[in-house]
């Protein structure tokens, strides 16, 4: 879909689709990846291709004929890659070198969104998920997302300068065409694969922790979090006190309004859900929204209290 700005001049990269054939047939996911893939050649202005898994009767093919798709790469691969999600991203990886694109799209499926940041590393490619729409402008193609729930709208421009690759939302995508054309059938390149070809399969060695630092603060399992309550002072305080018990520093919305942390950190009604083993906050007027596990608040009471502060443990 084209907004009211447009290039100076196309982006001319080659658009490579991913289409998946559950049981060998072309389902609406399919069709709707389809579609959607025209639409986005017609931006990008540089052609576009498809690909998929050989399936076992090659007919399914005749239902890409009518969504314009020009041109064909069939990945004939043993039976042993469709329990390899490193296998098929690599083997995709290299139609897309062999079709010369430049951009990836995938449906947001299961196998979309674990094939893409496969695909991503592959490629040394930029990433985008979840697209909802895509637009031109002077900058580039422009990618939209939301972004929690359905209250904001993230954007992201991609200029061209590297790979892309871009998973689109299944309730984005439509199967219905618009514009019935006669097209003739897609040109049809084999690529065959032998069983000596295929990659290794990986092999957990370790599995590392997330750092409490740089974990979102959605899935640490404790979190300290500030409340409008504290003075920069104290605040300051309780940064240094996370850092000393490594720990999940979070906020709420008057402390993100005050600009002494970033929205990734703030947590509550305007925020993250939180669901932390254990949670202690301090200047809080109110309950933070969680789901299981130990509530401990700390909260402003000069009136009662010579300390100011009032401790209150329950469960949540």
């Amino acid at each position: 879909m084209a907004g009211a700005c447009s290039l100076q001049k196309p982006l001319a990269a080659p658009l490579l689709v991913v289409v998946e054939l559950p049981d060998g047939e072309l389902v609406e996911t399919g069709k709707g990846t389809l579609a959607k893939g025209g639409m986005l050649s017609q931006l990008l202005g540089g052609g576009w291709s498809v690909t998929s898994f050989a399936p076992p009767d090659p007919k399914v093919f005749d239902g890409f004929t009518p969504y314009g798709v020009p041109e064909l790469t069939v990945i004939d691969a043993p039976p042993a890659v469709s329990d390899s999600m490193p296998a098929q991203g690599k083997l995709i990886a290299q139609a897309a070198r062999n079709a010369g694109a430049k951009v990836i799209m995938l449906p947001h499926n299961d196998l979309g969104s674990s094939l893409a940041p496969l695909l991503a590393c592959e490629l040394n490619a930029a990433i985008y998920t979840e697209v909802i729409g895509f637009d031109v402008c002077e900058a580039g193609l422009k990618l939209k997302r939301q972004a929690l729930g359905t209250r904001i709208l993230e954007s992201k421009i991609w200029n061209g300068e590297m790979p892309l690759v871009i998973t689109v939302a299944l309730r984005t995508l439509s199967t219905v065409i618009l514009r019935p054309i006669e097209y003739p059938a897609p040109k049809m390149t084999k690529m065959s694969v032998s069983v000596d070809a295929l990659p290794m399969s990986p092999r957990i060695v370790e599995r590392i922790p997330p750092d409490p630092q740089t974990v979102d603060v959605s899935e640490a399992e404790v979190v300290f979090c500030a409340g409008k309550g504290h003075d920069k002072a104290a605040f300051d305080q309780l940064v240094e006190l996370t850092k000393l018990l490594n720990v999940t520093l979070g906020v709420t919305r008057p402390v993100y309004d005050f600009g002494w942390a970033g929205f990734e950190r703030m947590v509550g009604q305007t925020g993250k859900a939180i669901a932390p083993v254990f949670c202690a906050g301090k200047g809080q007027t109110r309950r933070l929204r969680s789901a299981g596990g130990t509530y401990q608040t700390v909260e402003r009471d000069a009136g009662r209290n010579p300390s100011g502060l009032r401790l209150r443990l329950g469960r949540f």
